[in-house]
């Protein structure tokens, strides 16, 4: 299916994102490991992932399928998500560990950050943002030294089947050059995915290596750990 059949009214999209340093501590990367490799943040949503890393003197690009839609018109979109998404959490806090961000107040002020950054960013290099959906990119083989991938795979378990699922780890490591880091390993219930195994036993055949890896960065309640994924 096309991009142009998959595409979403913007309405239906929520489009909220995490800042640099989320990302830094949930994958476990050094400033470092980006300097001048060639990274793919996939699916990118309102991350400030992207701009960071560039400034860092790596090149790096984001694909989601909200990149379809304007940068002004994503970021009216990204604060009413915020504000609804704070309102949600008033909510269920008990489900989330509130280390990282002491407060309420805190975590909306990274969201909001992470959102400006992202949409100043695609106004001034619009073609680091990349209109996509998995389980088909627009990228040839190979062509990013590392791939990161968060809180979509198993994060939505209950509600994309095992063959997407699949279709989509083999999609972003047929981008992908050296490694793909994939965070968090749980839905939002907080339990693993459920056929994790059969699924990194099919990438294991393809010749990858896998491993689960605990990283510094756990707000969900069981996101402690990504899984880290070394082409053959």
């Amino acid at each position: 299916m096309s991009l142009e059949e998959n595409r979403l009214d913007l309405s239906r999209i929520v489009f909220i994102g995490r800042t640099f340093e989320e990302y830094m501590a949930m994958f476990g990367l050094s400033e470092g490991e980006l300097n001048g490799k060639t990274v793919l943040d996939c699916p990118g949503g309102a991350c400030a992932f992207t701009a960071r890393a560039n400034a860092l003197g790596a090149q790096a690009v984001s694909a989601d399928i909200a990149y379809g839609y304007a940068a002004r018109a994503l970021k009216e979109k990204g604060l009413e998500d915020i504000g609804h998404a704070m309102d949600q959490l008033e909510k269920a806090q008990a489900g989330f560990k509130w280390d990282y961000f002491a407060s309420i107040e805190e975590l909306r002020a990274h969201r909001s950050r992470a959102l400006r950054e992202c949409t100043s960013d695609m106004e001034v290099y619009p073609d680091r943002y990349v209109p996509a959906v998995l389980p088909v990119l627009p990228f040839e083989d190979s062509r990013f030294d590392l791939t990161l991938s968060a809180h979509f795979l198993f994060m939505y378990g209950d509600r994309l089947d095992y063959d997407f699922h699949l279709k989509s780890l083999r999609e972003l490591l047929r981008v992908t050059r050296n490694e793909l880091r994939i965070y968090p390993l749980v839905g939002l219930s907080g339990e693993r995915y459920a056929q994790m195994d059969d699924l990194l036993n099919h990438i294991r055949e393809d010749g990858c290596t896998a491993e689960e890896v605990q990283v510094p960065y756990e707000f969900q309640k069981g996101t402690g750990r990504m899984l880290r994924i070394i082409k053959g």
